[in-house]
């Protein structure tokens, strides 16, 4: 349930009902709006007396929240979350383009895209250095080695940057390299590394699994805000279905539902979802024109000789390109880049 707190009640108030709260057993979360405070409380509803939480100085009303997910949902918080890294705001009035190789090569390929893709106007570097194959004999990347090159392009570009965690040991050490932590299609319902995600205290771009349902992808959101971690961005990438011309299935229609159930901020990966380069332009439109908050697309200096995922992968001038559609586009729906 949720209990909203009037425009103008006090801390004190507000302590006061949190406190009242976690003693029937409830687990709090404070969830500051733009214009008063709500107290997320996910428990047992049997165990509170909720028209004597009404009567309580500095609450406005209390709600039930009906769906399985309780803190992203819209009837937590009605107005968009944004989430912050730097002067970056993903789910803002602007449109949040991250761009970058699969996976760091070395220091001369990521520079080089790093560079590239800043002059273009995208705002984030990304970049694998632990890399899930489905192949155990695939390029698996360069590990801290490849945490070490991003940041290393972060301080000359001045981009912000994000990578896949894969388990502990990778959470542990991308904590001291990156802006922000992937969790990956495989691995959003590893939950125990969503909890770890959610204490991590960085910013979590989270992506739909294979063939995980909006619910499901929801859900696995809910766990790392419940331990702790508002700073969530949704990651349509597209799911398996019976079709086999592209990689995945972009499901736009998603976007879109997931925009009117969550507070959080919601981009896409064209490039995963469609798995050749030819259609990344096409579907990044569409994405934006759907209401998408964002977008993550793969960038390589040659994409003919990627250790990863050169067949999807944009080289500098066709993102420059792509960008340049995006712009005009952009601003007919209410967006900037």
């Amino acid at each position: 349930m949720v209990v909203v707190m009037k425009l103008h009640s006090s801390m004190e108030q507000i302590e006061n009902v949190n406190s009242r709260l976690r003693l029937c057993g409830f687990q709090t979360h404070m969830i500051r709006g733009v214009k008063r405070i709500v107290i997320g409380a996910v428990g047992d509803w049997q165990a509170v007396n909720a028209s004597g939480l009404e009567n309580m100085p500095g609450v406005e009303k209390v709600m039930r929240i009906m769906k399985p997910y309780k803190l992203v949902s819209r009837e937590v918080k009605e107005e968009n979350t944004v989430v912050r890294v730097g002067n970056v705001e993903v789910g803002g009035p602007g449109l949040t383009v991250i761009a970058g190789p699969c996976a760091v090569e070395s220091e001369e390929q990521l520079l080089t895209v790093a560079r590239a893709v800043r002059r273009s106007g995208a705002n984030v570097l990304r970049g694998g250095a632990y890399k899930p194959r489905t192949s155990p004999y695939s390029f698996q990347g360069l590990e801290e080695e490849g945490l070490r090159l991003l940041q290393e392009a972060a301080v000359q570009t001045g981009l912000a940057t994000v990578t896949e965690v894969v388990d502990e040991e990778s959470l542990e050490k991308a904590c001291r390299y990156v802006d922000i932590l992937q969790i990956g299609a495989r691995n959003m319902q590893n939950f125990r590394l969503l909890r770890l995600v959610g204490q991590a205290g960085k910013p979590v771009l989270l992506k739909r699994g294979l063939s995980a349902t909006v619910e499901e992808w929801l859900m696995a959101a809910e766990y790392i805000v419940s331990a702790g971690n508002e700073d969530v961005i949704l990651c349509e990438r597209g799911i398996r279905t019976f079709e086999n011309s592209t990689r995945n299935t972009l499901d736009l229609s998603a976007v879109a539902l997931a925009k009117t159930l969550t507070h959080l901020p919601v981009i896409v990966d064209p490039s995963h979802a469609t798995g050749k380069r030819e259609l990344v332009g096409a579907m990044s439109r569409a994405a934006v024109a759907a209401g998408a908050d964002g977008l993550i697309v793969e960038v390589h200096p040659d994409p003919a000789t990627a250790l990863c995922d050169g067949p999807q992968s944009l080289d500098p001038g066709e993102f420059d390109v792509l960008m340049g559609s995006l712009r005009y586009l952009a601003e007919a729906v209410g967006r900037e880049i």
